[in-house]
């Protein structure tokens, strides 16, 4: 049976290498693999961000992309508040981010819009230069 492509996770926030969550501190661990960027906005939801992709004046977004464990993945959706519905506090999208010059489907947490509505936009999109741990 062919091995599974490595799914890869595209981190903006408080799971940044020095971020109150930092990704490299769970388990099982991640392997760096680059930095990435997307296009969005951050806003700032309480200690964490929470990032809009795309639309109206959107900024480059940074962050540090990581090869992940099945079991890891599980564990960002538990910090990251994923249930069913319309009512997590993040849906999961994948988009292609450019690492190195190579094309990889990222996992990435998108704030639901729902928890944004009527919040100013940061105005920058690197988190933990703005906000260090």
């Amino acid at each position: 049976m062919p091995e599974a492509e490595p799914r890869h996770v595209f981190v903006y926030g408080t799971l940044r290498r020095g971020g109150r969550n930092d990704i490299n501190r769970l388990q099982p661990a991640p392997r760096y693999v680059g930095m990435g960027e997307v296009q969005g906005k951050l806003y700032q939801i309480d200690w964490y961000p929470g990032l809009t992709l795309g639309g109206e004046k959107a900024v480059t977004v940074v962050g540090e992309v990581y090869e992940l464990q099945p079991e890891l993945e599980a564990l960002l959706d538990e910090i990251e508040q994923i249930v069913p519905g319309d009512d997590s506090e993040y849906f999961k999208r994948v988009l292609t981010i450019e690492v190195d010059g190579r094309p990889l489907p990222c996992l990435v947490y998108e704030i639901n819009p729902e928890r944004v509505r009527g919040r100013q936009a940061m105005g920058h999109g690197d988190w933990i230069l703005f906000h260090p741990a």
